[in-house]
């Protein structure tokens, strides 16, 4: 079979080829930036995004994307906001797909989700969406999860069920990219707001408070855009919020624990190499949220607190005191 090709070497794409680079089956590796390329392939190791895990002889890595568009089929894991010029480059370099969208966010300006612009930027190319709690170093240590792939074409989710699915990564299909798709973004900022709880020492009644209100804010929203209501409930709702907001891997997680804790946002957000997702979805969401009248209190503060210079604690207080009603 010809080479797979995972466009994205940041910790989740190099995951994803390591788990696609089966006895059968050969994996290409796009890396954006040709020196970081390079070094890849002589120390067979991603040193810098998923340390400790040795790429096997079966996965190649390049920085010609014309070649990764080549492939007979693709999974996209850019971020959010690289998403749209690298579909594009994918499209004008010939790429038919079919596209598997492993990126979770929404789009700065325009709030669209992240299939929404591979359609824009990739016109006629099928596509499935992917997603879940999925922390990439457990992934890739063969650690037990479960995700969830969706799409409009139940055919494709099959295709990249039987793809992935491994002894200890279990993929479950849904016909509701919409739902799957606003659970990975929506959790994000979700999750800063709980490591902000965290950092601030307030204790697991107010985190569990939170993340529960924040799943009611996610499904709200979720729900109006189109998205079916169990879906959030589930592995991309529920279970990745869980996952992103509580362990100590997730970017989002430690990047609200240190703004509760007091370190300036610029100067950390200066300081990762990887990107921290909520950062980039929390505004989109709110714009999302103003056209639908839906209300958005947890993330509205996240927000404020990022882009506002609003207080954490004072963030808190002004949650606890909205108008008392039933849940």
């Amino acid at each position: 079979m010809e080479k797979i090709a995972v466009v994205g070497a940041g910790a989740w794409g190099t995951t994803l080829a390591l788990l696609l680079a089966g006895p059968d089956r050969s994996v290409l590796l796009w890396e954006k930036f040709p020196d970081y390329a390079r070094q890849l392939a002589g120390e067979r190791e991603n040193v810098k995004f998923l340390p400790g895990f040795e790429l096997p002889e079966n996965l190649d890595v390049t920085d010609d994307l014309a070649l990764a568009a080549s492939a007979p089929a693709v999974v996209l894991v850019t971020p959010s906001f690289a998403c749209r010029e690298t579909a594009g480059r994918l499209a004008a370099a010939g790429c038919r797909g079919p596209v598997l969208v492993a990126t979770k966010g929404l789009e700065a300006g325009s709030g669209l989700r992240m299939s929404q612009v591979v359609a824009e930027a990739m016109p006629g190319v099928a596509w499935s969406v992917l997603s879940g709690p999925t922390i990439a170093r457990e992934v890739a240590a063969g650690r037990p999860t479960a995700a969830v792939c969706a799409g409009p074409d139940e055919k494709l989710n099959f295709f990249f069920q039987d793809l992935f699915s491994t002894g200890h990564f279990r993929l479950y299909t849904s016909a509701d990219a919409a739902g799957v798709e606003f659970g990975g973004a929506l959790k994000n900022p979700l999750a800063i707001a709980a490591g902000i709880v965290e950092g601030l020492g307030l204790g697991d009644n107010a985190k569990a408070t939170l993340l529960c209100r924040g799943l009611a804010e996610m499904a709200r929203l979720g729900t109006a855009l189109g998205g079916q209501e169990r879906t959030f409930f589930g592995l991309s709702g529920l279970g990745d919020l869980i996952t992103t907001a509580c362990s100590p891997q997730s970017r989002n997680h430690r990047f609200g624990v240190a703004i509760g804790g007091g370190q300036p946002i610029e100067a950390y957000l200066k300081g990762q190499e990887s990107v921290v997702e909520g950062y980039h979805s929390a505004r989109p969401a709110l714009k999302l949220a103003a056209g639908a009248g839906v209300e958005m209190p947890i993330v509205s503060q996240v927000a404020a607190v990022l882009f506002e210079g609003k207080p954490p604690a004072a963030a808190v207080r002004e949650l606890m005191g909205r108008p008392l009603k039933a849940e």
